[in-house]
């Protein structure tokens, strides 16, 4: 090799080392004291991130199907620049067991450290029928980097870990059912004591969720303890419908039993978490075990009278914005093919001995509607509709700051189906989507933006026992004031009992 060209080399090298070394320097690191240690977090375009951040002991050994236990203090500094392990759950893709029963941790997005800035707090609960997902999963830069909101994002327990019944077995593991929920509220505790060292003011926390998510966040209402963990609630596409009756719970634990191969629920307690979630895989048969996991009324953690619960215990200054989809049922009809022209044991599959109220109505609508769309429309009601809205009657009895939504839009015009308004609510700034409306999904944002930091919400008027104002977002944004809201009396709270 010519000298000049080895020197021509090595020059270059020398350049792209030094780049390196520059870019490497240039990314920038903060440390937090929170209560129990130093937390190291990375600077991600304009806000501050703290990934994986532990809120509570690692629920496994002798705290395994236990409540969590708050973690406790450290001495080294923790690095939380990547996210932690989601928690245990079955991968279709792979069809392979993925996660990590040490799962709980937060994230928190972060536009300023000062401890004065006293922003508004957004904590997300991810959805996914309470057997998948994780709190990774949505971006928390949406509402960080230019609305000046603390967003966190949350992992809890999943499934058998989050809520299976055991409350007959053993007293210590007589709220097991409910450990999920128990996550959520210690998570929300962690919150409240650390977040003002984040710049955010613990007493202006929202809790959001959607789907599965939405479900678990209702049932905030149904505890005491954590009447003081939030301030607002956004409830979209989910509320109290999630609550099984501790039967129900047996029987799904009896499934799961039989499908191990096992006698006792005792012996669930020591097989492995590859084991458990497999079995769980098979149980729930896909899209119509989404009902199969969730909290459950213990009568130690949630009552039985859900309803009357929320009417003699909910603070009149809490604020709530809830909705649903137009057709929600679309997403399921496409995951199970049997409800596009539901048969009676279809229904018994999806809604157990709830399915015969589900049933009679599809067919008293089939006539005047079609197959399809007596299909689409009355899963929907008897899905997500119809629950929402008792859960906004209940609580306009003993408040008045409800506002309602109904999400509309879709590109073919057939109604939006489930999760569909995700994407417009969590306006991604870094994110470009072809099927998106972005006047609609500017303006929704912004709206749950203002919700958020509890300013006036225009052109918006509460849901109220006399007036159901409701906002409909869709290529043109209207509101509604129907005189009525679907429900079926006969029809119990849960949407799935077993018996």
């Amino acid at each position: 090799m010519k000298p000049s060209i080895s020197k021509y080399i090595r020059a270059i090298s020398l350049i792209l080392l030094l780049g390196l070394s520059f870019s490497l320097s240039a990314q920038e690191y903060t440390i937090v004291k929170a209560q129990g240690g130093y937390l190291k977090g990375i600077k991600e375009g304009p806000a501050w991130i703290f990934k994986g951040v532990p809120y509570a002991e690692t629920p496994t050994g002798e705290l395994r199907f236990l409540p969590p236990v708050a973690k406790k203090g450290w001495t080294d500094t923790l690095n939380c620049t990547s996210f932690g392990p989601v928690a245990t759950q079955y991968n279709g893709n792979t069809k392979q067991v993925k996660g990590n029963e040490d799962c709980l941790s937060l994230n928190i997005y972060t536009p300023e450290l000062n401890t004065e800035a006293k922003l508004p707090v957004l904590v997300w609960v991810h959805g996914g029928s309470m057997t998948a997902g994780s709190g990774s999963g949505q971006n928390g830069h949406a509402f960080a980097d230019k609305d000046s909101v603390v967003t966190i994002t949350i992992n809890y327990r999943l499934g058998v870990f989050g809520f299976l019944y055991l409350g007959d077995i053993d007293p210590k593991y007589r709220s097991s059912g409910n450990n999920g929920l128990q996550d959520l509220m210690l998570s929300l505790s962690w919150i409240k004591d650390n977040i003002a060292a984040f710049g955010g003011d613990p007493s202006r926390v929202t809790v959001i969720g959607e789907s599965a998510g939405a479900k678990l966040v209702s049932t905030l209402l149904l505890n005491n303890k954590a009447k003081d963990l939030y301030h607002q609630l956004i409830l979209e596409s989910g509320a109290v419908q999630c609550v099984r009756d501790s039967a129900t719970a047996k029987s799904i634990r009896k499934r799961l039993l039989k499908e191990l191969k096992l006698k006792r629920p005792e012996e669930l307690l020591t097989l492995s978490a590859e084991q458990l979630i497999t079995a769980q895989n098979t149980i729930c048969k896909g899209a119509q075990g989404t009902n199969y996991f969730g909290p459950v009324a213990d009568g130690q953690v949630i009552n039985e009278n859900i309803y009357d619960y929320i009417k003699q215990n909910t603070d009149q200054s809490k604020r709530f914005l809830i909705g649903t989809n137009k057709a929600e049922s679309r997403m399921f009809m496409d995951m199970d093919k049997r409800l596009q022209n539901p048969s009676r044991k279809a229904l018994k599959d999806w809604f157990g001995t709830n399915g015969r109220w589900v049933w009679k109505n599809f067919k008293a609508n089939q006539k005047q509607l079609g197959t399809d769309s007596a299909a689409k429309t009355v899963l929907t009601q008897y899905m997500y509709t119809m629950h929402s809205y008792r859960l906004a009657d209940t609580l306009a009895t003993v408040n008045n700051h409800i506002w309602m939504y109904r999400f509309d839009y879709s590109k073919d015009g057939k109604g939006a189906s489930h999760a569909a308004e995700l994407p417009y609510v969590w306006l991604d700034p870094y994110a470009k989507n072809a099927n998106m409306n972005y006047d609609l999904a500017s303006l929704m944002h912004d709206y749950w933006v203002d919700f958020i930091r509890d300013r006036p919400i225009s052109n918006w008027p509460n849901y109220l026992p006399q007036q159901k104002s409701i906002k409909v977002f869709d290529r043109n944004t209207t509101l509604e004031t129907p005189r009525a809201v679907f429900n079926d009396p006969k029809h119990p709270a849960a949407c799935l009992v077993l018996r």
